[in-house]
């Protein structure tokens, strides 16, 4: 090979190392994790029948999400992504999570617990959480923006979102930006990818 041909080489070797090591350390680099707004306050029936407040949740990062037991679509889905986060974090005591029903009138704290039983949750600090109708849709719809509503349209004749809110110590909703350097707000219960952005984003919280 001719000394040009070496050197040409090497030239493309060099821009490509200068364009590749930053997206290689990017890659690898741990999100940075904004504030969304503060959880306002709840206090809410567990599956156990005890009364759950904010209060429960202090020093622990926990995963919220609103779903109905009765739900015929999106919960089942939703809830298996929850129990990966559980087994992924049990044993953590600075975990938790919090599953608001939205259909408060028939899922009592029995069927709740029935529920929990049927879909193996097994951690101590995951409440499933039932009690007044209009606070629970209060706290989905102004306090969170996690969307939940009654719809006699929709199969089961409830609505809801399908996307998980992250919640650090200090009560605050934490999230990622996107590709765009936009807060994506919420983690989608129902895509893998977003199951494990917000598995890795835990593990961010769990640390500060």
């Amino acid at each position: 090979m001719k000394k040009n041909s070496y050197v040409g080489v090497a030239f493309i070797i060099l821009i490509f190392g200068i364009y590749a090591i930053p997206k290689i350390v990017n890659k690898f680099k741990s999100p940075t994790l904004i504030e969304i707004g503060k959880i306002p306050n709840f206090e809410f029936n567990n599956q156990d029948g005890k009364l759950i407040s904010n209060s429960f949740y202090e020093g622990k990062v926990y995963v919220i999400e609103f779903f109905f037991t009765t739900c015929p679509t999106i919960c089942p889905k939703m809830n298996e992504s929850m129990v990966k986060l559980q087994n992924e974090y049990y044993g953590n005591l600075d975990f938790g999570i919090a599953s608001f029903s939205i259909n408060p009138e028939y899922d009592t704290p029995k069927i709740l617990k029935e529920y929990a039983q049927s879909h193996g949750a097994t951690l101590k600090t995951w409440n499933f959480l039932t009690g007044d109708k209009t606070a629970i849709y209060n706290l989905a719809n102004k306090g969170i923006a996690l969307y939940a509503g009654e719809n006699s349209d929709a199969e089961g004749g409830f609505e809801h979102s399908g996307m998980f809110a992250l919640v650090d110590k200090k009560g605050v909703i934490r999230s990622r930006l996107d590709e765009h350097g936009n807060p994506i707000a919420f983690y989608d219960g129902l895509d893998p990818k977003g199951v494990q952005m917000i598995k890795e984003d835990i593990a961010i919280l769990l640390k500060e």
